[in-house]
């Protein structure tokens, strides 16, 4: 697979930047064929991976930092890289079960969502490191005027 276009952000972990994360991932998307409800769908998994980060990663450490990496694909895939540099997870076959939290307040149903709404869910961790969590989701091949050579 090879890199169409992409957009790289950082911010910090502060709970009111995700909907500001959604926002510019779903506002990034529409360059593929998708729907509303695809946009919708992708503002979701979006918003589950980055609250885990703020919630899980940081503990709800405001000045952290979480980087997200979307990239469009020639083969119509999205894909979005979601990382913070928190704790880690410890557990990750238990954290991917649906309905379980380290957080007996929350639901547990954020990998739930993700595996849902995307193609593919790669989540790499370690503890002390953070998380990085990769989900790519195809649409249909963009159009090559999309793209014009050298630019």
């Amino acid at each position: 697979m090879s890199v169409r276009n992409y957009v790289q952000f950082e911010f910090p972990s502060k709970p009111e930047n995700v909907s500001f994360s959604r926002s510019c991932v779903g506002a990034f998307a529409t360059q593929l064929e998708c729907t509303l409800d695809d946009i919708e769908e992708i503002k979701l998994v979006v918003s589950e991976a980055v609250s885990n980060s703020i919630i899980h990663g940081y503990e709800n450490r405001p000045n952290e930092k979480i980087r997200i990496i979307v990239s469009v694909m020639d083969e119509g895939t999205l894909e979005i890289v979601v990382q913070d540099f928190g704790k880690g997870i410890p557990n990750l076959d238990q954290a991917m079960e649906p309905a379980f939290s380290s957080d007996p307040a929350r639901m547990g149903m954020g990998f739930t969502f993700m595996k849902s709404f995307t193609d593919e869910l790669d989540v790499v961790t370690a503890p002390g490191e953070g998380t990085c969590i990769c989900l790519r989701r195809t649409f249909s091949r963009p159009d090559e005027d999309d793209f014009p050579e050298g630019g």
